[in-house]
């Protein structure tokens, strides 16, 4: 059997001993994603192949390479993978800090947020950081890219003066290609001007 997991979470049990001869010899079972992402995965045998797009749909696989599917719940995803659900791993946390015009300087307001995401981030040890750094459209592109690096880079900077592992935490600048609201060249939109940190 064959699975492909493009962008999805999945159970895959495989059915151990002769215990019930009709058992199917492998389920995979779609979960959601963190804040309702679309997902799917792929169960290809030799005998064929079936897509699970939607949570909780259920792909059989049996002896002889058949598949089937079904739907199930979480509740019995739970009562069925105790130990398995626990595993699964956090969903990210995101955090939006805002900088003064033309700089790579917090604002007084995102100052004060950055102690919750050190807090958020320690939480989860051993977990990554990625900085997305971003500006407006006052100025150039070249000139707006480089600024978007420097605002992810000294949050960097402050996140491992505070003892994170820098191996851990990544920094990149988009400049003004994704803003948070749109606007026309030169305008100005303090919204645009933000740093974008997800812990995971």
């Amino acid at each position: 059997m064959r699975l492909n997991r493009p962008s999805c979470l999945a159970i895959i049990a495989v059915s151990i001993g002769l215990l019930a001869a009709c058992a199917p010899a492998t389920r995979v079972t779609l979960l959601p994603q963190a804040g309702g992402a679309p997902s799917a995965v792929a169960v290809s045998t030799a005998q064929g192949e079936q897509v699970l797009n939607q949570p909780y749909a259920v792909a059989d696989v049996n002896r002889r390479g058949d598949i089937s599917t079904d739907t199930t719940t979480a509740d019995r995803v739970r009562e069925a993978y105790p130990r398995l659900v626990a595993l699964q791993p956090q969903p990210p946390e995101r955090f939006v800090l805002q900088f003064e015009p033309g700089t790579s300087q917090l604002t007084e307001q995102s100052q004060a947020q950055l102690a919750q995401v050190i807090t958020q981030a320690r939480a989860r040890a051993g977990g990554e950081i990625v900085i997305t750094g971003h500006t407006d459209r006052q100025g150039s592109v070249e000139a707006n890219d480089q600024l978007s690096l420097e605002r992810a880079q000294a949050i960097r900077a402050l996140l491992i003066e505070r003892g994170f592992d820098a191996a851990l935490i990544e920094a990149v600048g988009r400049g003004e290609r994704e803003p948070a609201v749109p606007t026309d060249d030169e305008v100005v939109e303090p919204r645009n001007r933000r740093a974008e940190v997800v812990v995971r």
